[in-house]
């Protein structure tokens, strides 16, 4: 039973609660959605390559590196068969922050029974994303103060949608919540506005730092 990572690497967090802190990245292979923006595509590829590793080993390559900050990402990485494994090894080290990233159409019930579990930033799939009727809208009641609910936005028809759910699942009054513009798709002043206009008090507009910082596709960053 092995974990299936194409990338792993230190870095800043280019987004989420702590934007602009080192963390350990682990990127893992495969996704069960096909999103018009995704970044990371080329992961999702059923032929990529990967390095079989086990949740010890994985745990000893993110001590290794000795940055606390723990960001597990894909492609969908709840997918993978032994994340729960992995998932419990982390949550006994007490020096470790664990985020997980995870597209929304994982229902997170499944992780609930963990004692300490992590940190899940979680997507929700607007309609430009092209995969909104695979969100499980379950997944609201699950998140606590620790997560994060991300809007990745490209139009006002997701920024009103965006708004929509925010309202209807009080999502600022239960988890974090952010607004994130698909790259080159929206003005951030758009969505500025937008927040203004409807007094959106308690969420967060995001830019992706790492893609400021260097060429919006190079990876390992």
């Amino acid at each position: 039973m092995v974990l299936q990572v194409v990338e792993k690497f230190v870095s800043i967090n280019g987004e989420g609660r702590r934007c602009g802190q080192l963390a350990t990245f682990i990127r893992f292979a495969g996704c069960n959605l096909n999103c018009g923006y995704c970044d990371t595509a080329w992961a999702n590829d059923r032929k990529v390559a990967f390095d079989p590793m086990t949740a010890e080993e994985v745990y000893a390559y993110i001590k290794d590196t000795q940055v606390t900050n723990v960001t597990l990402t894909g492609g969908e990485p709840l997918l993978q068969q032994d994340m729960g494994e992995l998932l419990e090894l982390l949550s006994q080290d007490p020096e470790l922050y664990v985020e997980i990233e995870t597209n929304g159409s994982v229902l997170l019930s499944k992780f609930s029974d963990l004692e300490n579990p992590p940190s899940f930033t979680m997507d929700y799939k607007l309609p430009s994303s092209g995969m909104e009727r695979m969100m499980a809208l379950e997944n609201f009641d699950q998140l606590t103060a620790k997560d994060t609910v991300k809007f990745v936005s490209g139009s006002l028809e997701d920024l009103e949608k965006a708004r929509e759910l925010i309202d209807r699942y009080k999502l600022t009054e239960k988890t974090a919540v952010y607004i994130s513009p698909i790259f080159g798709e929206i003005e951030l002043e758009t969505i500025v506005d937008f927040m203004k206009d409807n007094q959106m008090n308690g969420v967060n507009m995001q830019v992706q730092l790492h893609k400021i910082i260097w060429d919006p596709n190079e990876r390992g960053v």
